[in-house]
């Protein structure tokens, strides 16, 4: 990096982000579809907003698809042939990862030299772990959530194999950094993986503020056809079971008990498909009973999927927002709600209890105690204006922290730290290897390992140390 003035000027950089189940491509709302493809689309696109030129390398899921794919200017979509050419529940792709990792290497050795690798989730940690000990390149890793944290949580209903706990120790005691999203995280990688302290950076997730923004309720609710007098609850992302949608349906059914003060109803958005589909999304005829055998099935509306650019205007519609799953390692769903100006009310774990501030921009509840739940539904209902005001101190915070920009700029001050870190100790190894024999200077050796910006990267390292947790005990929160 640069200085001109007060104004810092990034050395570009080469990325490869690597995501095997999580295209940046893909539909929202599927099985496999959530946060992490919006986090590597987004980060991608704001890297190269900065001027960074980024690979995305992700598993080839369709035989159709073409191995280059230009994003955007500055962000190429790489498929990796890595098993058939379908779809395959991440669940089961481990196995793939020996193939995904050898084509990677033949790609990126037929490319120009990347400057830094970063991983996410821990199948592409294990196909980073190679790329770092082959092409010597430093590793970043973003788990996206932790075998060991997800067992605790779902028991036998977790599919992942078992080794995933072990991979997971090995990848976050040998990258370069991992990055923890939320104070939790990084808690977690400490105790659960034995990360080091000193390798732990916190950089959140975002939202984009130009696809999710305040507006007009009403309009939004006649676009969406619906009632203007009701008050609207919005549960929206992944139906599958750890997302706990059926406490939100058990907390509105005691809603529904309390003294009548406005209608409600409780909107659904999410599936595998735009009409809602039991036999394509089995979670909904779950909820379905759990609707009918509480007597508001007709008070419960099931969506089905929605694109990106349709899910402002629910968010909008809705009086608030609530996700209160069992677990969650960040939640981006929360961050897309508070920048509408809605209120959040969310379970109280991983990202969402660091996110939405109790009592300013939302409320935290536990996870399953619909009962509570229900109770602070109510006092928004009661009290819109608080509502309104909660909602206007939840875009301000995201509008503060949590924006993709942001994001991007921690990250490539962490790449450029790792990056001249590791031709800082190249560099040293070769001079001892120079000493021993007997050589006058190991210059010409040092310059063929860096490119040539990292001398200016690496001269910027201190201006990055805030962003990396040294020790943790320091690194705190975001507000």
């Amino acid at each position: 990096m640069r200085t001109a003035g007060a104004v810092m000027i990034e050395a570009p950089l080469r990325v490869a982000l690597i995501s095997e189940h999580a295209s940046p491509l893909a539909q929202q709302g599927g099985v496999d579809a959530g946060g992490q493809n919006v986090y590597v689309a987004h980060v991608a696109a704001a890297l190269a907003r900065r001027g960074h030129h980024v690979d995305v390398l992700t598993r080839r899921d369709q035989r159709s698809l073409p191995t280059a794919v230009d994003m955007r200017p500055g962000v190429r979509v790489l498929h990796i042939d890595a098993g058939p050419p379908e779809f395959v529940p991440k669940e089961q792709l481990l196995p793939y990862m020996r193939a995904f990792g050898s084509e990677a290497l033949r790609l990126m050795r037929r490319s120009l030299r990347h400057d830094v690798v970063h991983a996410n989730f821990f199948m592409s940690g294990v196909v980073g772990l190679r790329l770092q000990r082959q092409l010597n390149l430093p590793l970043v890793q973003t788990f996206h959530a932790l075998g060991a944290v997800r067992r605790l949580h779902q028991k036998e209903a977790d599919k992942f194999p078992a080794e995933r706990i072990e991979l997971e120790r090995r990848i976050a005691c040998e990258a370069d950094c991992v990055i923890a999203e939320c104070p939790q995280d990084a808690a977690d990688l400490i105790a659960h993986c034995g990360a080091p302290a000193d390798r732990i950076a916190q950089v959140p997730c975002g939202v984009d503020l130009d696809e999710f923004g305040p507006g007009d309720k009403l309009q939004a609710r006649r676009r969406l056809h619906l009632r203007e007098d009701e008050f609207i609850v919005l549960q929206l992302g992944r139906l599958v079971p750890r997302k706990g949608v059926d406490n939100v349906i058990r907390a509105v059914a005691h809603l529904h008990g309390m003294p009548e003060r406005r209608p409600w109803r409780l909107l659904i958005v999410g599936g595998e498909s735009t009409q809602p589909d039991e036999a394509r999304t089995p979670e909904i005829g779950r909820l379905r009973g759990i609707a009918r055998e509480a007597g508001i099935e007709d008070r419960v509306t099931f969506v089905g999927r929605r694109d990106r650019d349709q899910l402002r205007d629910y968010y909008l519609a809705a009086d608030v927002f609530v996700t209160t799953p069992w677990y969650e390692p960040f939640g981006i769903t929360p961050l897309e709600a508070m920048a509408c100006a809605t209120p959040v009310i969310g379970a109280a774990v991983g990202g969402i209890q660091h996110t939405v501030v109790d009592g300013l921009t939302g409320y935290l509840v536990p996870p399953e105690d619909p009962e509570l739940l229900a109770l602070r539904l109510d006092d928004l209902r009661r009290h819109p204006e608080i509502a309104r005001l909660m909602g206007r101190a939840g875009l301000q915070r995201v509008q503060r922290e949590f924006t993709w920009d942001g994001v991007a700029f921690k990250l490539a001050g962490v790449y450029a730290q790792v990056a001249a870190r590791r031709a800082m100790q190249d560099s040293s190894s070769i001079r001892l290897l120079a000493s021993a024999a007997g050589q006058a200077s190991p210059g010409t050796a040092v310059r063929h390992l860096a490119r040539p910006h990292l001398a200016a990267v690496g001269a910027t390292e201190a201006a990055h140390a805030d962003v990396v947790a040294m020790p943790l005990a320091n690194s705190g929160g975001q507000g």
